[in-house]
């Protein structure tokens, strides 16, 4: 017999693990219509070239691709949304308002090395706004970004979303003598920074005009802006900004060049959105992929044990390639691989049962028959009427008569309330969390309790 395992990189979920995925996919959900997006969808494969026209035909090792038997078209399984993305906002660009406002979750596949924090399937959390250019837009990215990190119990001290802005970071490369067609390089270099030993990254960016002590500029050039002593964001507007204070190791490279009239005005918007807390300045933030144009952030833990939690940026130049008219955008993508081992290290995954609570998938009542011979005989009517009335109802699947068994079975599966059947025309309402239970009553009576009109 063969041993039959789900592929590499895939996994399988049990009712628990279901769970932890419904956990995640909901609060990302409850996220984006908190910031007002709108949820979209597209199909989990697309033509190949949807996919070439934006990354090159490199591209296409990293992809699950096929083609269907006896066609001759070539397909992918979606490894990203943005290009799905663009091609709907291209199709309809004339019909949508300014700004759209979008969000998706749902699965997708790369065909990579598995490994802790990436498989090859996977859940990914997106949001865009397309048609505003404005600073106020990249916040509202990454206040939706933190947003969700909050709700789900982390704090500025666990995580860190490290900003940058390629247009300021290339002028400001270009004041430190490195000309754009250098920067590309430069920029690839950064991106592969933390796959490098502090000392190989010196050597390399050397390179580019930086002796060793100056390179740390990209090792611990963090900038971080506070909001001025006795200042409430969330109350009133904070201008103008003092300068923003530079680590005295890195002041003789890092200076406020970089601060420029892109970085500040981001900056300004950060604070309103009463998130600048959670904000580091980092330049060697690029992110790898070239269509980027503007800001661009990543979520690290504050500890950098674990890859990238999130990440994203502006990129006003894609829509275009889809045949759409020129259109500003930005947005960032979250998967759920990370996330989830972050939340069950910092044990902010919530239990079991909780979680078969916070998803709605616990009874509110459970029905049990009480020791009167015909009370078991009552127990799929009830649970059909309750049913029909719209509410989760359950029975215990075990043999045992003893009530105060079937109440703990109602207990292990989170039920609110337990039916128990006393005689044909009553039943007593417990209250499983506060233990209280009432009198027998009529049973239009308990339903009446329930909210349910018989």
């Amino acid at each position: 017999m063969p041993d039959f395992q789900a592929p590499k990189g895939t996994r399988d979920f049990y009712p628990a693990d279901a769970a932890r995925r419904r956990f995640i996919t909901e609060s990302w959900r409850s996220a984006s219509i908190r910031h007002g997006f709108e949820e979209i969808d597209g199909p989990i494969f697309e033509h190949l070239d949807l996919y070439t026209v934006k990354s090159g035909e490199g591209i296409v090792s990293e992809l699950f691709s096929f083609q269907r038997a006896g066609g001759e078209k070539d397909y992918a399984l979606r490894p990203e949304f943005t290009p799905t993305l663009a091609r709907l906002y291209a199709a309809r660009a004339g019909s949508l308002p300014k700004p759209t406002r979008w969000f998706t979750a749902g699965p997708f596949f790369r065909a990579e090395k598995p490994q802790r924090g990436r498989l090859r399937e996977f859940l990914q959390w997106n949001a865009d706004i397309l048609g505003d250019a404005s600073p106020a837009a990249d916040a509202e990215i990454i206040a939706t970004c933190v947003s969700l990190l909050a709700s789900l119990g982390l704090t500025s001290k666990d995580v860190r979303v490290k900003v940058n802005h390629r247009a300021a970071l290339s002028a400001w490369l270009q004041s430190r003598g490195v000309q754009p067609d250098a920067q590309a390089e430069l920029f690839k270099l950064l991106d592969a920074k933390g796959k490098m030993p502090p000392g190989e990254f010196a050597q390399k960016v050397s390179a580019f005009g930086f002796s060793a002590e100056q390179a740390e500029v990209f090792q611990k050039g963090l900038v971080r802006i506070t909001v001025p002593a006795g200042i409430d964001p969330s109350k009133e507007a904070v201008d103008p900004f003092k300068p923003p204070a530079i680590d005295p190791s890195v002041q003789d490279v890092l200076d406020l060049t970089y601060f420029s009239d892109a970085v500040m005005p981001l900056a300004k918007e950060l604070v309103a959105a009463g998130i600048i807390d959670w904000i580091d300045f980092d330049l060697s933030v690029v992110r790898g992929l070239a269509y980027y144009t503007g800001m661009v952030f990543e979520v690290h833990e504050a500890t950098g044990d674990e890859r990238a939690i999130a990440g994203g940026g502006r990129y006003d130049n894609l829509v275009e390639l889809f045949d759409g008219p020129a259109t500003p955008a930005v947005g960032f993508g979250m998967g759920d691989v990370v996330l989830g081992l972050v939340l069950e290290d910092r044990g902010l995954m919530p239990k079991e049962i909780d979680l078969f609570r916070r998803i709605g998938a616990t009874p509110e009542v459970f029905v049990i028959p009480g020791p009167a011979p015909e009370a078991e005989l009552l127990v799929k009517p009830l649970l059909a009427r309750l049913r029909t009335a719209g509410r989760h109802a359950r029975a215990s699947s075990k043999s045992t008569r003893n009530v105060g068994k079937l109440l703990k079975d109602a207990n292990d599966q989170g039920a609110r309330i337990a039916m128990i059947v006393e005689t044909r025309e009553t039943v007593a309402l417990k209250d499983l969390a506060t233990g209280e239970q009432s009198q027998p009553i009529l049973v239009a009576e308990a339903f009446a309790r329930l909210g349910i009109v018989l």
